[in-house]
């Protein structure tokens, strides 16, 4: 499964690509979803790309984010990132909004996205919102475009505050991301692992190994005692270390059977199992359903 890249996103959707995004390093755009809609936009299809992207969502949708779906009832804000897989689909013809796009590389030495939780695999970075932070983030989208479109001279700068400002806002308004004091370290610890778990994915070739399978392998990376790595991920995130690393294994079991062709054997061992009938007692231990019996379904 390839990533998409911003080419493939702008000559996918709307059949050009925008003269100042050729030239421009960590390429940036940002749309009016009702200026594309019904004259060149295109459902996206589910899969993994090379870029980051920031998605105002307004109307009845349902959005794919790796093994999970999301419906949106009225209106939304998802963040995207390239380790994981997803597109949205439109349920009663009315759509709306705003996209921003931009390249990892546009915030070079700006700052690190990953260190911030809705651009990190292990959350479901999908929030609904009410019609006060719509109308705030349809303010910020507003800004965006008006600032690209200028003449001024660092406008990239300005742009990245902007992201930087959607973000915010939404991690001050979403109540699971108000990490208190106590639970800072736990938490940072916990980011640590994630990260680490997560630079092992996406898997796209089958001589590809998953090489960290157990919290010790984990704890050895981080150079902490297993039982202390432990306490800090379940501290944080109210899961042991094993749950989230079987969720993160299953989650990418899941993708490659639905979105490759590679039998059982190459992916039982992409994934670190050097025999299938183990890989197939995993899979339907937490999914009842053997991994045959869920590619058919």
């Amino acid at each position: 499964m390839k990533a998409k890249s911003l080419n493939d996103y702008y000559k996918a959707n709307f059949n050009w690509l925008p003269d100042h995004i050729q030239q421009e390093i960590g390429r940036f755009n940002v749309f009016k979803l009702d200026d594309f809609v019904r004259q060149h936009y295109k459902p996206v299809p589910f899969g993994r790309k090379d870029y980051y992207k920031i998605s105002l969502i307004i109307g009845k949708n349902k959005v794919y984010y790796a093994d999970k779906i999301f419906e949106v009832k009225k209106h939304a804000v998802l963040f995207s990132n390239p380790q994981v897989p997803y597109n949205w689909e439109n349920l009663d013809g009315e759509q709306s909004g705003y996209v921003c796009v931009f390249s990892a590389d546009f915030f070079y030495q700006f700052g690190n996205l990953k260190n911030y939780e809705v651009f990190q695999p292990g959350f479901l970075p999908v929030f609904e919102l009410t019609l006060k932070q719509v109308t705030k983030l349809r303010q910020l989208f507003e800004q965006m475009m008006i600032d690209l479109n200028s003449s001024y001279v660092h406008k990239y700068d300005a742009l990245r505050n902007l992201v930087f400002e959607i973000v915010h806002y939404v991690l001050k308004t979403q109540p699971a991301f108000n990490t208190s004091g106590q639970k800072l370290n736990a938490y940072n610890k916990a980011v640590q692992f994630l990260e680490l778990l997560e630079h092992q994915f996406p898997i796209e070739d089958v001589r590809q190994r998953l090489q960290l399978r157990t919290p010790a392998d984990f704890a050895g990376q981080l150079a902490v005692h297993v039982n202390h790595l432990n306490r800090e991920v379940k501290t944080a995130t109210n899961k042991t270390t094993s749950q989230l690393i079987a969720e993160r294994i299953l989650q990418e079991a899941k993708i490659l059977l639905r979105h490759t062709k590679w039998n059982i054997s190459e992916i039982a061992f992409a994934l670190g199992y050097p025999e299938v009938t183990h890989f197939n007692n995993f899979f339907k231990k937490q999914m009842n359903i053997s991994p045959t019996q869920f590619r058919d379904v």
